[in-house]
């Protein structure tokens, strides 16, 4: 229940899901009680202990150890061999993930690597709002309508003829307030200060954003 844990918590009982939070820390527990729906003392890392709580029964457990790779992998092989449906773990580095994976994780999160990636994105490409990746090689991409897109159609800007990205939303301000038009059509034409949400391979998104 470091930053991570305790951000990640939060932010999924405030969308309503069950979330049941492990730590032997009772100050880090005494902190999320108010909005988890169970907070446990206890060692993560110790095998009977993760048995009594019923955690096998749990749709999907996280892994956020932080700096301690032993007690990750551990908790990780234990919840593997308890059957757990889907294990993501907080891994460090590629070796921990590395690991990590061959003990039994489903999904590995890089949160360090991961936002360093963004702040520079940021910094080189002003008009990216958010970048992620959602499989090797596949990304998503927010990007403010560039000056000139702006007043043509997504046919006429040609994001895919070019590029072979794919516009699969965009987001608007109008008098009328917000709006999300999902999977817009090619007559769709781009208005100033429209987010437009990309799909398309690293490769191809990065060649977009520079372009």
């Amino acid at each position: 229940m470091g930053n991570f844990g305790f951000s990640l918590a939060q932010t999924l009982a405030e969308q309503g899901c069950q979330v049941v939070c492990i730590d032997s820390d009772p100050e880090k527990l005494a902190a999320v009680k108010g909005f988890v729906t169970q907070a446990v003392q206890a060692d993560a890392t110790n095998e009977e202990s993760l048995r009594a709580i019923g955690i096998r029964e749990v749709d999907v457990a996280i892994v956020s150890l932080g700096q301690n790779m032993e007690a990750a992998v551990l908790a990780t092989l234990f919840l593997k061999e308890m059957g757990v449906k889907e294990i993501i773990a907080k891994a460090v580095t590629p070796l921990h993930g590395r690991v990590l994976q061959k003990t039994g994780a489903d999904r590995l999160v890089f949160p360090e690597r991961d936002m360093g990636k963004r702040v520079a994105e940021g910094l080189m490409s002003p008009n990216v709002l958010d970048h992620l990746e959602v499989s090797k090689g596949c990304s998503i991409v927010e990007l403010v309508a560039p000056n000139r897109f702006v007043g043509k159609s997504i046919k006429d800007v040609g994001v895919r003829s070019k590029y072979g990205v794919t516009i699969v939303a965009i987001h608007r301000k109008g008098k009328g307030g917000e709006q999300t038009i999902m999977n817009p059509g090619p007559n769709e034409v781009i208005d100033r200060g429209d987010i437009l949400v990309l799909i398309g391979s690293e490769r191809d998104v990065h060649r977009l954003k520079l372009s």
